[in-house]
């Protein structure tokens, strides 16, 4: 939707309103040129006609030939910019959006099996989740799809939608995740910044001569993930991405410490129904046929073992090579792209001392919503858009607007209020084990954090994940269950806050099979007598096979006890006083995890196993 004509500039301006010139910009940020933006309250104002708005489309060159037709690939770029680039030399910052799902998606592309004792089923089709509904993207038209031309033209950017390689209008086939389609991205921004050919629909050359050349990305999901991917290139005039519910390791997305894992209950979604759904029917059935039958082959869902094809889609360890500033953006209940993706690429990011800031919201996939709001500890009220808006200019067009000395990290509480902290996690976190303890073979057993406990008993449960949902296995604690086993702590006598990643060190056999899957939830389970539902907190799964390692697949001994440690998904969460804190262990998610024949008997030692907690406070403020 259009916005309201706006004049090209300001006559009469607010007392707290002024006509940037050339500010001096902050440290890696592009200043601004004149003439002029108009910025109120450290933030750019909507002062450019949008109706008078220069809209073209580009092909831009890649370096790649993924559909191996002997032509380099080229990649669609639509772009909406003010007037004013071409009647009065005005040049602009650009804020780029990058897109597998613009058009031509393939909706009922087929589903193999989760039913790993069986063959792929043939004819089983779902609808993939379409994350380009979720995020409000439409066909092409006139005006560009979404609103990001609709809001920030209007304040001085152009705005670039592109079109992933091998999807679109683009040339090529997808790779889903690697470098070609990194390099895909990356020849936008080059040609932005003068070091890549365009061409326009008649084949002519094109310039983006309109252009300051600094470039902002932003996206959900996908078209977050994209952001993380080219930033890990260097490429020199990507000055910030703002990341939404973005993927930071694709070994994340799909699996889980060896184990083959769906993303938010989506059964039987791996990286090459991903690639036949962005590349639509046509392209996946004809000429692209082989590149993804390759990444079927290659992405391995038999052993789920972290491999040279994962790394090749894993950008933490390029995290060093990131020059533009990062502001991480996640919901805490994301199980479509799990929270390990943004806490991994955040910890990197501190690693490599990478100006950043992060807001982490209580909703699951996707933003937080424009109109979220955070009230600074200088009392001054900004909502999430609002934070976008100051972010980008002041890493695009150098306003001083001190966004980069405000807290780092903002964070929904459980009631929905915002508040700030210095960082994420909590600096005040320590961890803090909780031993396994029970005495008795069938009920349930208890959280400790300090006492006796009977290292030699053993409690076991048996597999049948098939036919029992996850919900079940967490319902009723306070009875025995077959099918799973439930250790909780005392009740608390305050509030606990949990910051960071929760570790599970299991001592467990598997007695009957060669063997199995592996799940822990861990729960809020409320105050004694309470009628509330358990809370999930959060979950976390592992392949025994992979005990010692995400890359190899090491047999076990049926029978035998092992030693089994894998992190759970990280959180930020307040075990409210008056709630006992419990860990369900149990093998097969329904939800997420393959699903195997029911039956598998597995036995745990608790005496010899322990949760660790980042409890903000240490062990004093858990108070047991």
């Amino acid at each position: 939707m259009r916005q309201p004509r706006y004049r090209t500039l300001l006559a009469a301006a607010l007392a707290t309103t002024s006509v940037l010139a050339v500010p001096a910009a902050p440290a890696g940020a592009a200043p601004a040129p004149s003439p002029g933006i108009v910025v109120s309250d450290g933030m750019t104002q909507p002062v450019f006609s949008f109706a008078d708005a220069i809209e073209e489309r580009v092909w831009v060159e890649t370096p790649l030939d993924t559909d191996h037709d002997g032509v380099l690939d080229r990649v669609v770029a639509d772009i909406s910019r003010p007037r004013e680039t071409a009647t009065e030399g005005f040049k602009v910052p650009v804020i780029f959006e990058h897109s597998p799902y613009r058009k031509g998606t393939w909706n009922d592309v087929p589903y193999p099996s989760v039913l790993v004792d069986e063959l792929p089923q043939t004819g089983l089709t779902k609808h993939l989740r379409s994350q380009s509904q979720a995020i409000g993207i439409q066909q092409a038209k006139a005006n560009l799809p979404g609103t990001l031309d609709d809001y920030y033209v209007p304040r001085g950017y152009a705005v670039v939608l592109g079109q992933s390689i091998g999807t679109a209008d683009s040339d090529g086939c997808p790779t889903s995740g690697d470098m070609a389609e990194t390099l895909g991205t990356k020849a936008i921004i080059d040609w932005l910044g003068g070091r890549a050919k365009a061409y326009n629909a008649a084949g002519e050359p094109v310039t983006a001569d309109w252009t300051t050349g600094a470039v902002g990305m932003t996206g959900v999901s996908y078209n977050g993930t994209l952001p993380n991917m080219v930033a890990t290139t260097g490429v020199e005039n990507l000055k910030t991405i703002i990341p939404v519910a973005a993927i930071s390791n694709w070994y994340d997305y799909y699996r889980a410490n060896g184990l083959v894992v769906a993303p938010g209950t989506y059964q039987g979604e791996d990286l090459d129904i991903l690639a036949q759904y962005t590349a639509g029917r046509a392209r996946a059935e004809g000429r692209c046929a082989d590149e993804i039958a390759q990444l079927t082959t290659e992405q391995d869902r038999i052993t789920g073992d972290y491999s040279d094809f994962w790394r090749a889609r894993d950008y933490l360890p390029d995290a060093k090579k990131v020059t533009a500033s990062v502001f991480v953006v996640h919901g805490l209940n994301d199980w479509n792209v799990k929270t390990e993706n943004f806490a991994g690429w955040w910890d990197r990011l501190a690693a490599a001392d990478v100006p950043r800031k992060i807001w982490l919201h209580q909703g699951g996939h996707g933003g937080p919503g424009n109109t979220a709001t955070v009230t600074l500890p200088d009392g001054q009220a900004w909502t999430y858009k609002q934070t976008e808006n100051r972010w980008f200019d002041y890493w695009l067009w150098g306003v001083r607007n001190g966004i980069m000395t405000e807290p780092t990290a903002v964070l929904q509480r459980e009631d929905r209020s915002y508040t700030t902290y210095a960082n994420w996690p909590d600096p005040g976190a320590r961890d803090v084990a909780l031993h396994l303890a029970s005495d008795s073979a069938t009920e349930p057993g208890s959280l400790i954090a300090n006492g006796p406990r009977n290292e030699r008993a053993e409690q076991s449960f048996v597999d049948e994940g098939r036919t029992t949902s996850p919900s079940t296995l967490v319902a009723a604690p306070d009875a025995a269950s077959a099918n799973r086993l439930v250790y909780r702590s005392p009740v608390l006598t305050g509030d606990v806050r949990l910051s960071g990643r929760p570790e599970m060190r299991l001592r467990m056999s598997i007695d009957n099979r060669d063997d199995a899957n592996l799940s822990v939830y861990l729960v809020d389970y409320g105050a004694p007598g309470s009628t509330t539902r358990p809370v999930v907190v959060t979950r976390g799964w592992m392949d025994p096979q992979n005990r010692t390692g995400w890359s190899h697949t090491t047999a076990i001994k049926q029978g035998l006890m092992y030693d089994y440690r894998w992190t759970l998904q990280p959180k930020d969460y307040v075990f409210a006083a008056g709630h006992r804190i419990g860990v369900v262990v149990f093998s097969t998610d329904q939800e997420y995890t393959l699903l195997p024949l029911g039956g598998t008997r597995l036995t745990v030692q608790p005496g010899s196993s322990r949760l660790t907690l980042p409890i903000v406070g240490g062990r004093e403020a858990l108070g047991f």
